[in-house]
This record gives structure tokens, C-alpha cells and sequence, in this order.
């Protein structure tokens, strides 16, 4: 029997250095989709799929990040006193319970690999998610949801995909697949490979769910690309071992990374959100008229 999916980690570490000066003093994760950081709508698609606990690897400078998923005693009090009532339950439906959330530090920036790792005492002998901040997926579902889902089914670890041009391959993190019992077991992972010889056109999109021993692996792994400890690397170990499943996600992902997709990603949402679509839609209309 498979173990429960309960935990959810969240690197934010980075410095966002392609978003300066607007990351000098705001984490990049704090930067706002329509009305909600980025990290929060992470957040949303994770407790959407049931995670129960958040644990988040902070860097220097994020403490911003602790504070919104904390309460503010003087906000809440200042929005009751103005009978703001929808605003304040909204803020109470973002905040996760108490004891629900841990914050632990990556000291120095020595990759994505590094950065799970530094979560592994929290997260102990449990399969978990890990969830990139930077990457938005935008669905009629949970990304996370439908993958604890197969996960549910058929065990192992999961990396979530989607399609991108052949042309493109050289630029993402691709896998491999072959179909096994109406599953997509992967059979190969490669990082960023050279043009015409990708396995597919399959790119990883930013949501794991992986075996806590992971973390053994991570704690030897050498140094790959770019002097950093690469999670590609960790995961390519421990396929040898363990059964790797891919689930392509058939909606919209915006990489919030980079300057055109943290753009796309607030036109998407923004016409995705029935409080503004309609109105937004006209004024967008107007601007591509002229």
C-alpha cells in the first residue's frame, strides 16, 4: 500500500536576478499574478491536491514570504472594524492552519538538488511533492492532484510534462516514456540535450512527487552543471532503482521566471478570473487595437 501524499516542498531561495530591480528588496516570489503572489497560487494548487503540510527552503531576504502565510493581527482587526468582511474571509481561507507550515534555510545557492535536501528532516521517511514556484499551471484540475492521484494507483515516483516543440527540446529538462499498463513509465531524463537528440518532446514542468530516499542520494551527489547539485542528476540515480512515472498536464504552464511568461501569466489568469475577465477583456481589446 502506497503511502499517503502529505507534505509539499517549495524552493524560494532564489534571487530572481532576470526580475531587478523589482527582486531588490521583493522576493520573487512575492510578485503578484492579478492579485495573488506567485507563491501563493503554489500554495492554492497544492492544498487543492490534499497537501497537508508546506514546508518552504527560504534564502536571505524572504521573511516576507513567512509573514504572508502568517496572520496580521492589525490588518484583520483594521478590515473588521471597516466591516470588510469578504476581504477578511479571504485572507482566512489562504492561511494554512497552525502547525501546518515550516520554514527552513538554504544557506547557500548550490541548486534545486541542495535545496531539497535541506528540507529532508522535516519532510523525514515520507513520499512528498515538490512544487517550483516559478512554474504556473493553469488546468481545469490540480497538477498535483491528478498526479497523487496516479500516484495513488500505481506508487512510485512522478514527474509532471507537457508538450513542446521539437524545435524547442534543447532548452527544457526532457524525458523519456514508454507506455506501460496505460501509464507512461519513464525510461530516460535528460537536461536541456543537444538539438536532435531529445528522447521526446516531453518537458519537465516543475511538479515532482518523489521517495524520500532521494534524500540519501542528494546528500553525496557531485556537483553537475553549473557547480550546482541538480535534482536531474539525484533522480536519474535513483531510477536505477526505483519506477519513475511521467503525467502529462494538459493545460497552460507560464514560467513567472521570465519576464514574457510572468507577463502571459497575468493576462491568462486575469481572463480565467470571472470578477475581472469581462472588464479586463474589453481594456485588453482596446490596447491591441491601437
Amino acid at each position: 500500500m502506497t503511502k499517503k501524499i502529505r507534505k509539499a516542498v517549495f524552493p524560494v531561495a532564489g534571487l530572481g536576478t532576470r526580475f531587478l530591480p523589482a527582486t531588490k528588496a521583493v522576493p520573487k516570489e512575492m510578485m503578484t499574478v492579478v492579485d495573488r503572489p506567485v507563491i501563493q497560487h503554489v500554495v492554492d494548487e497544492a492544498k487543492a491536491a490534499g497537501i497537508e503540510h508546506f514546508v518552504f527552503v527560504t534564502g536571505r531576504g524572504k521573511a516576507v514570504i513567512e509573514d504572508h502565510f502568517d496572520i496580521n493581527f492589525e490588518l484583520d482587526r483594521t478590515l473588521a472594524e471597516r466591516n470588510k468582511n469578504k476581504e477578511l474571509e479571504a485572507l482566512k481561507r489562504d492561511l494554512p492552519g497552525a502547525g501546518q507550515t515550516s520554514f527552513t534555510r538554504q544557506q547557500a545557492p548550490l541548486g534545486l538538488g541542495h535545496a531539497v535536501w535541506c528540507a529532508r528532516d522535516i519532510i523525514g521517511d515520507e513520499p512528498f511533492a515538490l512544487l517550483l514556484p516559478d512554474m504556473l499551471h493553469l488546468g481545469r484540475t490540480s497538477c498535483l492532484g491528478d498526479m497523487i492521484r496516479g500516484y495513488d494507483v500505481h506508487g512510485g515516483n512522478m514527474i509532471a510534462a507537457y508538450e513542446v516543440p521539437d524545435s524547442e527540446t534543447h532548452q527544457y529538462g526532457i524525458v523519456g516514456v514508454k507506455d506501460e499498463g496505460g501509464h507512461q513509465r519513464i525510461t530516460s531524463m535528460v537536461e536541456k540535450p543537444a538539438k536532435g537528440t531529445a528522447p521526446s518532446n516531453l518537458a519537465i514542468s516543475g511538479r515532482y512527487i518523489l521517495s524520500p530516499a532521494i534524500f540519501d542520494i542528494l546528500e553525496n551527489q557531485e556537483r553537475g552543471a553549473g557547480g550546482e547539485i541538480q535534482l536531474t542528476d539525484a533522480m536519474i540515480t535513483l531510477a536505477r532503482s526505483e519506477p519513475f512515472f511521467a503525467h502529462t498536464f494538459a493545460g497552460e504552464i507560464y514560467d513567472t521566471g521570465s519576464k514574457i511568461g510572468f507577463l502571459m501569466a497575468n493576462v491568462a489568469y486575469a481572463l480565467s478570473r470571472e470578477d475581472v475577465s469581462a472588464a479586463f477583456s474589453v481594456e485588453l481589446h482596446k490596447l491591441l487595437g491601437r
